[in-house]
């Protein structure tokens, strides 16, 4: 199939996992700050972008995580380091899931990962999205123990908030759209803060 077949179903793939939605000005700029275009990485790593279009649509590897107005699919840097890690894209699956005790829950994170909307961290991983979420759980349950307001209570929120903070990017408002509302970051860092000051 030629390149353009398969950037064009991997295109109908993105809207179908996100919506379609527009990208501003603004929205081009932070991708273009935080990602890097497939046809460019696969230049750097020497991979032909047709083979990983076609690992994407088959789900072996997740998909863009955004695709800028000028259509280019924008990719993490280290879109190919954990099916490295994993000792290649026919072994990721099963290394992916193995890190959840609970298999149900490793599938369910897998299919998470191919959707490409794990934007909400710098790095991808299974010890990433684990700690996000016990982050984010750890967070939203802060507000409601009985010691709220004491220094210690505080200063263990605080931690928590700039972990989390130090794990994800700072989202765009496409995030927003596709996300149907607030972000991670604006929830469990940005609102949290604007709750509870640091004392």
């Amino acid at each position: 199939m030629p390149e353009t077949g398969l950037k064009l179903q991997l295109a109908e793939r993105f809207r179908e996992v996100n919506g379609d939605h527009p990208m501003t000005d603004a929205d081009d700029a932070y991708v273009s700050a935080q990602f890097i275009s497939l046809e460019e990485l696969c230049a750097i790593q020497g991979s032909d972008s047709d083979a990983v279009r076609r690992l994407m649509l088959g789900q072996r590897l997740p998909i863009p995580g955004y695709l800028r107005s000028d259509g280019a699919e924008m990719v993490p840097a280290d879109l190919f380091a954990l099916a490295d890690e994993a000792g290649g894209t026919d072994r990721l699956e099963a290394w992916f899931i193995a890190h959840w005790a609970d298999p149900i829950t490793g599938k369910a994170e897998w299919t998470a990962y191919l959707s490409g909307q794990y934007v909400c961290l710098h790095s991808v991983s299974p010890a990433t999205i684990q700690r996000k979420d016990h982050l984010t759980t750890a967070i939203s349950a802060a507000a409601n123990q009985p010691h709220t307001g004491s220094v210690q209570w505080a200063e263990r929120l605080q931690a928590l908030i700039d972990e989390l903070d130090a794990l994800e990017p700072a989202f765009t408002g496409y995030d927003r759209l596709r996300f149907g509302g607030p972000t991670s970051r604006d929830t469990c860092i940005d609102g949290m803060r604007s709750r509870f000051p640091r004392p």
